[in-house]
């Protein structure tokens, strides 16, 4: 039960977003792509979705071509929470996450598909916007929503045991900071009950504190993945994001805490 890249490359007019890249993903992991502007994180997670096609090279789940799956048994094992969610429609924030049930309903949604949704809006606090017009949302309130949607598509364990996957492209780049850090404990939970997580962040710190691996991409290829204290050292960081800094253990959690320096270096 993986989630897998294998020699993945994408090239876009004439540019190389992703060059021979190959990944493994474990159900029970936070993964988090981290690199500069223009790494290759979003573009390696649509190819991991299915929204973006590699001109060369192949996404496997559980050990089967992506493209081998249907469309809904997809959208059963996995959700996605994109940077941005348009929608023209006046829904209810209610109506989005319940949205999320749409691949595991037969003819309509049950009382059953409703509870979900009614706890996946209680698990990310954002019940009390249920009877909200969801485009008067805030930037902020509509990804939580979505967050809570996502939640919703893969709520329950698949009946033939196959893993479940989350994947969220800058999931925290509209949230405040408490918010940011309440969604990526919902994140770490959901991967102790067994779900794959893989998250594109630019936070350094909210990387550390969430992922149980990181994968430091480069002008489209990986230059680093393992451990947060294995791949955010100050020597790794100042060669790829082009900044100084000094890496300190957490004094909370251990995990590394990276302090930024004066870009003089002072």
């Amino acid at each position: 039960m993986m989630l897998e890249a294998r020699q993945i490359g994408v090239i876009r007019g004439g540019k190389v977003l992703l060059d021979n890249v190959s990944l493994t993903l474990l159900p029970g992991h936070v993964t988090a792509l981290l690199g500069p502007n223009g790494a290759g994180k979003s573009t390696l997670l649509k190819v991991l979705t299915g929204d973006v096609t590699p001109t060369y090279g192949a996404v496997y789940l559980d050990g089967r071509p992506l493209e081998g799956w249907s469309l809904v048994d997809r959208a059963r094992r996995r959700a996605v929470v994109p940077q941005e969610s348009s929608l023209a429609f006046p829904f209810t924030a209610f109506e989005v996450v319940l949205l999320g049930r749409a691949p595991h309903v037969a003819l309509r949604e049950t009382p059953r598909d409703v509870a979900i949704a009614q706890q996946a809006m209680a698990r990310t606090r954002v019940d009390h916007l249920a009877a909200r017009a969801y485009p008067s949302l805030s930037g902020g309130e509509r990804q939580r929503v979505q967050f809570s949607r996502a939640l919703a598509q893969i709520w329950e364990a698949l009946p033939d045991g196959s893993a479940r996957w989350l994947l969220l492209d800058e999931p925290t780049a509209s949230l405040d900071l408490a918010h940011q850090y309440k969604a990526m404990a919902v994140v770490r939970q959901l991967a102790k009950e067994g779900v794959g997580v893989v998250v594109v962040v630019h936070d350094l710190n909210l990387a550390a504190y969430v992922a149980d691996e990181i994968v430091l991409l480069d002008r489209g290829r990986i230059t680093a993945e393992g451990r947060p204290e294995d791949v955010l050292t100050a020597e790794r960081i100042r060669a790829v994001f082009g900044l100084d800094v000094i890496v300190t253990p957490h004094p909370h959690h251990g995990r590394p805490c990276v302090v930024p320096l004066y870009a003089n270096g002072e």
